[in-house]
């Protein structure tokens, strides 16, 4: 009897110490900024200190935007005990110190590693050192990990993100975990108990078209979408908006589809020279609710009509946002009729929209009150007319 008491208690104990992802930490797509889009490995503690104060100051704090990420390159060693050090040269202050300025912003401080041997720019990797790095991720302050997938071979992704996501656990700082395998070992199907978010892609490009692209990425969403749910996102990669090889237009169709899949919105621009109308694009307050919506789902294409696609993505309240994409290089008018009912193609549900419904236009910034509640519009090349339905009773048709 005594033998199997205490075969009860270490029983309970083992499964009492089971550890999991931090629960509730990312209800929502995460938003804030990585440095890698412009940066690359030109990382240091000054320009990530601009970038914060300028997120604090422009508005994108007040909008949502919360993080601030250093991706790569910010390490250089392990020390004679195994804990990674820090570019001395680049980050005189120290990693704490940097992220103790950040949340003095009132944001939050991210991290980059791997889960290979080496990062992908060759810096110390995560293998094998995952308690250390997670004890010292927690002892810095950080709120945030992209844990990236270099330098893996031989390594199996599910052993090793789960293991980062033990050691995090036990390190007992609530730290979102954005998982960067590129999609290549299919995490919507097992990492919704892992990290927060996952990428679903490789890595995205400053251009609309071609491989690693806007569209690229975009499309590729579309067969996985069933897996997206709150604390658990597809992840088609960060933002180029307002980077060079974009257009404004291009730039803008990027941000509405991001946000119409319920993407998360990590900006990759210098936030220090950003022109104005990138920034109303990014801190949309009508925009930016539908990428936060509560229901967290993405995007399902409804119909084709005359080289325009529209897609539709159901919000909570009975709230529809509808994407109206041309990806031709000409012009396109649009009259839609959005009354009707709509099947989504992979939770089988029905969806009605009635003539009680009012469109919002968000980027004409102009309610559309035809009688015969058509949607009517010109949607430029390369371009995405974006459109929330509601009940014209409720206040929050207004942006």
């Amino acid at each position: 009897m005594p033998r199997l008491t205490t075969l009860c208690l270490i029983i309970l104990i083992g499964c009492s110490a089971v550890a999991q992802k931090y629960p509730n930490l990312a209800p929502t797509p995460p938003m804030g900024w990585n440095s890698w889009n412009i940066f690359h490995c030109d990382i240091d503690e000054w320009k990530v200190k601009a970038m914060a104060d300028a997120m604090a100051a422009n508005g994108m704090k007040d909008a949502g935007y919360q993080y601030v990420v250093i991706d790569d390159c910010w390490q250089v060693a392990r020390d004679k005990d195994g804990y990674v050090i820090a570019d001395s040269a680049r980050f005189p202050s120290g990693i704490k110190a940097l992220a103790d300025y950040i949340h003095a912003k009132g944001l939050k401080f991210g991290i980059y590693s791997c889960a290979g041997r080496l990062t992908c720019q060759h810096r110390p990797g995560g293998a094998g050192y995952e308690a250390k790095d997670a004890q010292r991720y927690a002892e810095w302050g950080v709120d945030y990990l992209k844990y990236d997938w270099c330098n893996s071979d031989g390594l199996k992704s599910t052993v090793q993100y789960s293991t980062m996501r033990d050691a995090l656990h036990r390190a007992g700082r609530p730290i979102v975990f954005s998982l960067c395998e590129w999609g290549s070992t299919k995490p919507w199907l097992w990492a919704d108990t892992v990290g927060h978010l996952w990428r679903t892609t490789g890595d995205i490009r400053p251009r609309f078209f071609k491989h690693h692209g806007v569209l690229a990425l975009f499309d590729a969403q579309a067969k996985i979408r069933k897996y997206n749910k709150p604390n658990a996102w597809n992840d088609p990669d960060m933002l180029e908006v307002g980077n060079e090889g974009l257009s404004f237009t291009e730039s803008r169709a990027h941000f509405t589809l991001w946000c119409m899949m319920a993407a998360p919105l990590m900006s990759g621009n210098d936030l220090r020279a950003m022109q104005p109308d990138i920034l109303k694009v990014l801190t949309n307050k009508l925009a930016l609710k539908v990428n936060q919506d509560s229901l967290g789902l993405q995007c399902f294409l409804w119909k084709k009509e005359k080289g325009v696609e529209v897609w539709i993505k159901p919000l909570s309240e009975s709230r529809y946002a509808l994407c109206f994409l041309n990806r031709s290089g000409t012009s396109h008018n649009v009259d839609f009729n959005p009354v009707g009912t709509i099947t989504d193609p992979d939770f089988h549900r029905q969806y009605t929209i009635d003539a009680s419904y009012a469109g919002y236009d968000i980027w004409g910034d102009r309610f559309l009150n035809d009688p015969d509640r058509h949607i009517r519009g010109t949607v430029g090349a390369h371009d995405a007319m974006f459109v929330v339905l509601d009940k014209p009773s409720r206040a929050d048709t207004r942006p």
